[in-house]
């Protein structure tokens, strides 16, 4: 599973980065996690099974529902409450149940 993370600048993000590597560790998982700008998002999509928007930037969704759909990526704003206390096991929970429910 390929799981992109996009942000304001990618920096906030990294920690969050991290503690879903290590809830994918825990689950046995393999999953490939990263982090980037929004910026850069129509240049990271290749080969990636699921898109999460930071909160900060829940409102470019509709911009970035259009880079991702046609490539069947589904992509939604990460919950609120998971992103600020960096819960990464509930975020890739999410990020499955995004894939799950796109097929």
């Amino acid at each position: 599973m390929v799981i992109r993370l996009f942000c304001a600048a990618g920096m906030s993000t990294s920690v969050l980065v991290e503690k879903m590597k290590e809830a994918a560790k825990e689950k046995g998982k393999d999953a490939e996690i990263a982090a980037y700008p929004i910026s850069e998002m129509e240049a990271r999509l290749d080969g990636v099974d699921v898109a999460l928007l930071g909160p900060q930037i829940g409102f470019q969704l509709g911009k970035a529902k259009g880079l991702c759909e046609p490539k069947g990526i589904p992509v939604d704003v990460i919950p609120m409450a998971d992103y600020g206390t960096c819960n990464g096991m509930n975020v890739l929970k999410f990020a499955y149940k995004l894939v799950k429910n796109s097929k």
